[in-house]
């Protein structure tokens, strides 16, 4: 017998005891960044969420479409505009995020998830009311803040054994209006609602960083407690800050813990999960 055959074999022995580990229980996985646009890392991320689910884990993916709403508004000679980081959305912005979200890129993904041997379902956040929300602030324009969460539609297809695949917009609640709806929120407020045992946000990023041009400086895991301080340093600053707050809500709120993981590298998902190797920032 060979070596790479025995190193294989290694390899599946590794993972058995994180696959009963998790098993059966929930894994939210925030799906965005290169590894939507990368083909190569595209498949990758769809073959991990489809083996997690084959050996017993619940997935859930939440999943955004930035760069598919800028390409659409472009289409339509419309500029996109940005406000603290946020896209402005106003109603012609709204519809194209509903249609591009809800649309396209939902019905993409589940496509691609079952032509790859898996068995997804795709659902919109208004779909069930799923996802509720009031105007975040009338200067972000149709921008949600989620106020409530209602699980069951996601449940229900766990239940029957599908990958729920849910794009992030919400009905308003204080209007008659969609509301976009940050995808890192969003798979937050779901898990917390689902009880889910982790969420894991993939990002373009290592991870958290002490020192953001030295990749060897990962922080692995991350206290909550040490957050406050950690941005008092500056070592989460920017876009990562947001990301954090997400992660944090989660835990304090009963998932047990979230993991900011790297895309862009291929199979991060297995490799995170399922081996003694974590790659991304744990935070609990």
């Amino acid at each position: 017998m060979s070596d790479h055959v025995q190193q294989r074999a290694e390899v599946l022995a590794e993972a058995l005891p994180y696959i009963q580990k998790y098993y059966g229980k929930t894994v939210v996985v925030k799906y965005g960044g290169n590894a939507m646009i990368s083909e190569e890392l595209r498949r990758a991320v769809i073959s991990d969420i489809i083996l997690l689910h084959l050996v017993g884990i619940r997935v859930v993916v939440v999943h955004g479409g930035g760069p598919e709403i800028t390409d659409m508004l472009k289409k339509v000679g419309k500029e996109s505009k940005f406000v603290d980081g946020l896209r402005y959305t106003d109603e012609e912005t709204m519809d194209i995020v509903q249609q591009v979200l809800c649309g396209k890129v939902n019905k993409n993904l589940v496509a691609t998830l079952n032509r790859m041997g898996g068995k997804a379902i795709g659902l919109c956040g208004m779909d069930g009311g799923l996802f509720q929300a009031r105007q975040l602030d009338p200067k972000y324009g149709l921008v949600g803040e989620v106020t409530h969460v209602h699980p069951e539609p996601v449940m229900d297809c766990l239940k029957d054994g599908y990958i729920p695949v849910v794009s992030t917009v919400a009905q308003g609640e204080d209007a008659d209006t969609a509301y976009n709806i940050n995808a890192d929120t969003a798979a937050a407020k779901l898990a917390v609602a689902l009880h889910a045992e982790k969420l894991i946000l993939l990002t373009d990023v290592r991870g958290l960083l002490r020192d953001p041009r030295d990749e060897s400086t990962l922080l692995p895991v991350v206290p909550l407690s040490q957050v406050p301080g950690l941005v008092k340093d500056g070592i989460i600053s920017g876009g990562m800050i947001p990301k954090v707050d997400c992660c944090v809500e989660a835990v304090r709120s009963g998932v047990r813990s979230t993991i900011i993981l790297d895309g862009r590298i291929p199979h991060s998902i297995l490799i995170e999960l399922l081996s003694d190797e974590g790659i991304g920032t744990m935070l609990l």
